[in-house]
């Protein structure tokens, strides 16, 4: 039997040409479906936003051109008021109270007494501007000597600093009271 397999070619077979990748589109679709999402959040937020605000409703104009029977009708929405409006902030809006936090008496000479303010606001908490600083002055009577006046500042609609007061009283008996006389607002 002869020999039937096909003799070696002399040079080596062409190497197979390479195949460009077919770019994937999944980052089209990532980007455009991204695009229709942030899309309809801000549609979505422009229409709560203008439902919220009654006062601010679209006002139309109608201007006419040259040619006859055509008008053109323009909305012009307003803008709504992005910046916060706070409540004005006074002595009726809060309530103080004295805890006690130290007490030494001396028989029939009186005692002395650590008190710390204790204040709550009457109101919405969201009404007090965050970025204001408010100087919240008390009096406090039953001192022997008269009336203590203290300031307290609130500021972060929660923060409280105010300094412990040392009343002296003329006798055990003595009952001490406090009232707010004054409240100011420093913003920053």
């Amino acid at each position: 039997m002869p020999d039937t397999t096909p003799p070696m070619p002399n040079f080596p077979p062409p190497a197979p040409e390479p195949s460009t990748p077919k770019k994937s589109r999944t980052n089209l679709i990532i980007i455009a479906s991204a695009a229709a999402v942030i899309a309809a959040v801000i549609g979505t937020g422009i229409v709560v936003v203008q439902s919220r605000d009654g006062s601010s409703k679209p006002t139309t104009t109608t201007a006419e051109s040259s040619a006859p029977d055509e008008d053109v009708v323009t909305a012009a929405a307003e803008e709504p008021d992005l910046e916060p409006t706070y409540a004005e902030v006074d002595a009726d809006d809060f309530t103080v109270e004295l805890r006690t936090t130290k007490r030494q008496c001396f028989g029939s000479a009186g005692c002395n007494v650590t008190v710390e303010p204790k204040l709550s606001f009457l109101g919405v908490t969201e009404d007090i501007d965050p970025d204001s600083v408010y100087e919240i002055t008390y009096e406090i009577r039953g001192d022997e000597d008269g009336p203590v006046i203290e300031t307290a500042e609130l500021s972060d609609r929660t923060s409280l600093n105010f300094t412990p007061s040392l009343i002296s009283t003329s006798s055990s008996g003595t009952k001490l009271s406090v009232e707010i006389t004054d409240v100011t607002a420093r913003e920053y």
